[in-house]
């Protein structure tokens, strides 16, 4: 159980790597900006990858009707998501320590990993009907309202995950280095269940 406890608390304390790296990147390149304009969305905040990134984006959005892109302080999920991941993160390291110690079944390490899941599809839709709303929820009253070729009012909801063509803009939307360590830790901890439960059942 010792190695199980040690994946375990190894594979927990990777999610504290979204306190200091984006979750998400979301990119734009258009013929007027070919070095593109990014997006680093983090469990906390949204931030441009260069100074005046968000900046331009929003000025680019107002004339199509977007919504500016939300501060830290207007998304309830800037809020609550900090505390979910250092939440689970402390609990999957103390089952860790526990686990180390063999005073728990490892089946405990698979219901945090299963729980993390859950959390984790709860917010990937979550970011989806946020980005869903950016992109549909227009003010009609703006500079350029486009049709698309059924005449409906075009939308501009960037991707979940990979690549759309607005307008003159290609649009692109992938995991960041916190996603890409959360994902390694999730790997670690299901390793930690498979190890511990084959050595709790030797006992």
């Amino acid at each position: 159980m010792k190695k199980a406890g040690i994946l375990m608390i190894i594979g927990s304390a990777l999610l504290l790597g979204l306190f200091f790296f984006p979750l998400w990147h979301i990119h734009l390149i258009a013929p007027q900006y070919p070095e593109g304009l990014g997006m680093n969305i983090h469990i906390y905040d949204i931030e441009g990858v260069e100074e005046f990134d968000l900046a331009n984006i929003d000025m680019l959005n107002h004339y199509i009707g977007m919504k500016t892109i939300p501060k830290a302080h207007e998304m309830w999920e800037f809020t609550v998501f900090p505390i979910v991941v250092g939440g689970m993160a402390a609990i999957g390291i103390i089952l860790g320590f526990l686990g180390f110690l063999k005073k728990i079944n490892p089946k405990a390490f698979l219901g945090w990993l299963i729980t993390m899941g859950v959390l984790g599809l709860l917010g990937m839709y979550d970011f989806n009907q946020w980005l869903l709303d950016y992109g549909t929820d227009l003010d009609p009253n703006a500079s350029i309202r486009l049709l698309d070729a059924d005449g409906n009012p075009m939308t501009y909801k960037p991707p979940l995950i990979g690549h759309v063509k607005l307008l003159n803009f290609d649009v692109d939307s992938w995991p960041h280095t916190g996603a890409y360590l959360m994902f390694v830790g999730l790997i670690l901890v299901f390793l930690a269940y498979l190890i511990g439960i084959k050595k709790y059942k030797k006992v």
